[in-house]
């Protein structure tokens, strides 16, 4: 598995596909960002059900750039409080257009910001 792979497609594109814990049979496609060649993505539905939640449950999951799927590993950054502005200027400069404006300038609000996740992929394989 090559993470620079991973890193230039989540780059380069605006939906990735995750899937949370090991009990989802498909891929929901949701934005993610990269920031110091690492991945972030932020919880838009508060959902009990979220792919969020679920990975408060268990860490384990998977994400998907173009046909590679990746195992993943989700956490809650300890240094989110220092990346946060950072997060959300790669938002806004990656989806800040079009009808996803409305949802950029969203995400970055606080009850988003609280819902931010970091994902790291297992390079055991």
């Amino acid at each position: 598995m090559n993470k620079n792979k991973a890193l230039n497609y989540i780059t380069t594109n605006n939906l990735i596909g995750i899937k949370a814990g090991s009990e989802r049979t498909e891929f929901l496609e949701i934005w993610m960002v990269v920031i110091q060649d690492r991945i972030f993505a932020r919880s838009w539905g508060l959902a009990e059900k979220s792919w969020y939640n679920t990975f408060l449950k268990g860490s384990t999951g998977q994400i998907k750039c173009g046909n590679t799927v990746y195992r993943i590993k989700a956490v809650i950054p300890e240094d989110i409080d220092q990346l946060t502005d950072e997060i959300n200027k790669a938002y806004l400069a990656k989806y800040n257009f079009g009808r996803n404006s409305k949802y950029a300038t969203g995400i970055i609000e606080d009850r988003h910001i609280e819902k931010t996740m970091e994902f790291i992929i297992d390079e055991t394989e």
